[in-house]
């Protein structure tokens, strides 16, 4: 699982920004949103333009990096337009069984690196400065990989070949040109994250254009799938039945099942329609998701619809890390969440968990939407910030303690 990741100089994040999955509070209630001592299900606030889509992107770099996924890699704008670095950082650390991966790497731009290191138990495995040209490949028999050709790896990055990346990451290509061990902890990472995934709800909604949703479509004439999006639909508070049909044009057309037929996609409502487009993209994936970034996911819903789909996360994808974005108040309940997995960002860049963005001790009796309106915390939050940071590792070993 993912414990920490750390960024800076990334789009509106100059400075130093982190998320420890592994600093809980130790809080006796929503035990469902803490899997194998991590945070697995995590709430962001913040108001507009404080960088809560830039920080999914950030995370998600790492699909661009060991396996050029598309989508993740497209960003015209990478630097702080205010720094005087030339590179954003980036730094996973990762927990698979007994063995602490962390894999950081800065990057110049999406298309060039400018260093990678991979540490394994506190070993450095290999160390790559592209700028410089040095290379430190000692502790690669630590992971069953000393057969791997470097010097071929070294001669292939001089070559001018219009690659999209000019700098191919030693990692990607380790795993692409070395047989590894099923049981190395490589493969683990590897599996983590082609498993990672990031969906901005907010922008986009199902098209009504019936070529448009025709591979949906298709996916639905599976009666088992079917029912399972009617399921959804139903546990969500939208009571309905779907038929689905195939029209004299070999095309296929989704209805409310009434006394007549009602045409789905015409009929539906914004919040509806929002529904059906978050399952079609994340839940009738016939996947075991490790990670997902659910940016604006309430977008379109009624707070009560927003509890359930969080409740129905809870379910569906009980050890699977999640961080959902909102502006939603209401979601701030310990019936739901709790204080150490609430967290707010501020547009200068911090991102603070709420029960360190106060002196007083959170407890699950707390109305924790009405004190963090009376706080103001998010006026208040560059007030906060230098004290947070100050006491936050204090504030959470006492607890851990009690």
């Amino acid at each position: 699982m993912l414990k920490k990741f750390s960024l800076r100089n990334y789009k509106n994040f100059k400075e130093d920004i982190s998320i420890d999955f592994d600093e809980i509070a130790g809080y006796q209630f929503s035990s469902d949103c803490i899997t194998d001592g991590v945070i697995s299900k995590m709430l962001i606030y913040g108001r507009n333009a404080t960088g809560k889509t830039n920080l999914g992107k950030a995370i998600m770099n790492i699909c661009a990096t060991m396996y050029h996924m598309s989508g993740y890699n497209n960003d015209s704008n990478f630097l702080n337009a205010d720094s005087t670095e030339d590179a954003a950082l980036f730094s996973y650390t990762f927990q698979f069984d007994e063995n602490e991966l962390i894999y950081r790497y800065s990057r110049y731009s999406n298309q060039e690196l400018k260093d990678e290191e991979l540490i394994i138990n506190g070993l450095s495995i290999f160390k790559c400065d592209f700028t410089n040209g040095a290379y430190e490949f000692g502790n690669l028999s630590q992971i069953e990989a000393e057969t791997a050709n470097t010097e071929r790896y070294i001669q292939s990055l001089n070559n001018e070949d219009g690659d999209v990346e000019a700098k191919l990451p030693f990692l990607r290509w380790l795993m692409s040109n070395v047989a590894i061990s099923n049981e190395s902890v490589l493969i683990q990472l590897g599996n983590y994250v082609q498993r990672m995934l990031m969906i901005t709800a907010g922008n986009s909604t199902m098209s009504y254009n019936k070529r448009g949703n025709e591979s949906f479509y298709e996916s639905l004439e599976n009666k088992e799938r079917l029912q399972d999006l009617e399921d959804f639909l139903n546990a969500m508070g939208i009571e309905c039945k779907l038929d689905l049909q195939k029209l004299p044009d070999g095309t296929r057309e989704l209805y409310f099942a009434h006394n007549k037929l009602i045409s789905f996609f015409e009929n539906a409502s914004s919040g509806t329609l929002a529904l059906v487009n978050l399952y079609r993209r994340l839940i009738a994936r016939a996947w075991d998701a490790s990670f997902i970034y659910l940016d604006e996911f309430d977008a379109f819903f009624h707070y009560e619809m927003a509890d359930q789909v969080i409740r129905f996360f809870k379910r569906r994808y009980p050890k699977c890390q999640m961080i959902m974005t909102s502006h939603n108040t209401n979601l701030m309940t310990n019936r739901l969440m709790r204080p150490d997995c609430l967290f707010i960002l501020s547009r200068e860049g911090n991102l603070t968990a709420l029960c360190n963005a106060t002196q007083r001790e959170l407890r699950e009796g707390h109305n924790l939407e009405k004190m963090y309106n009376q706080w103001g915390v998010l006026k208040n939050m560059n007030k906060y910030t230098g004290e947070v940071r100050k006491r936050s590792q204090n504030s959470t070993d006492s607890r851990r303690k009690s």
